[in-house]
């Protein structure tokens, strides 16, 4: 018989529960138009004045291909989607991924800031008159092609991965590949859009490696504790 994962009880949810561990979650949501804002001072208002350019050889051979443009828009859903089901099914599973999402966009946040990049990757006239190519060229008047390393693409479908490990209702094989393939295909789509250089997913891969590291293997854990351990032996000598 197929195991049923019923909604999380928010029965009986006032304003006034939002500090108690019971619906204290529900502040998290808050970082992104926390982040979105902070996003907007760095490109608008904190502009450098020079700009690392990001660049390989790999990006000279990947053609634009216009098709990307579906899982490239997906991950909207895709990353909307994991927040949702984790929020009403799995509250454990969503703290992580916010704790995630917090770390690893906060850093990048900060990256942007120390080491502004930029590419100038996207072609001046697209290869084919159509429907997707069209939408690429609003896309691009919409979205800057600065602050790029790392790719929030790559980060952000990273995390739906990473939520749907975390979660028993996607531990099929079916659910696997699925998750496997989509993430597969957005962070791809970056560089065949011409978003991103190979390098930007590259580093945004490693920031989903230490984000992963930190927050489902324990390492957030592991530093809590060697910090109390720290102020208790600092409390002993010092009383």
């Amino acid at each position: 018989m197929e195991h049923t994962y019923p909604l999380v009880d928010y029965s009986g949810f006032r304003l006034s529960l939002l500090t108690t561990e019971r619906f204290r979650h529900w502040l998290l949501p808050l970082y992104w138009p926390a982040f979105g804002l902070a996003f907007y001072l760095v490109e608008q208002v904190f502009t450098p004045t020079r700009w690392h350019v990001m660049h390989c050889a790999l990006d000279n051979v990947i053609p634009f291909c216009e098709w990307f443009v579906i899982p490239y828009v997906f991950w909207f859903v895709y990353l909307f989607g994991i927040h949702a089901y984790t929020f009403f099914f799995d509250v454990a599973a969503f703290k992580r991924l916010m704790a995630y999402i917090i770390i690893t966009y906060s850093a990048a946040l900060v990256l942007f800031l120390v080491f502004p990049t930029a590419q100038n990757l996207r072609p001046a006239v697209f290869p084919r008159d159509n429907v997707l190519c069209r939408f690429m060229g609003h896309f691009y008047q919409m979205d800057t092609s600065t602050n790029v390393c790392p790719s929030l693409h790559v980060v952000g479908s990273m995390a739906v991965l990473f939520a749907a490990w975390d979660t028993p209702r996607f531990q099929s094989r079916g659910w696997k590949i699925a998750f496997g393939a989509a993430t597969a295909l957005i962070c791809v789509s970056t560089v065949f859009l011409k978003q991103h250089s190979v390098v930007d997913v590259i580093v945004g891969l490693l920031f989903s490696w230490a984000g992963y590291r930190l927050v489902y293997r324990g390492g957030l854990e592991r530093a809590a504790a060697a910090f109390a351990r720290q102020r208790e032996h600092l409390k002993r000598i010092y009383g």
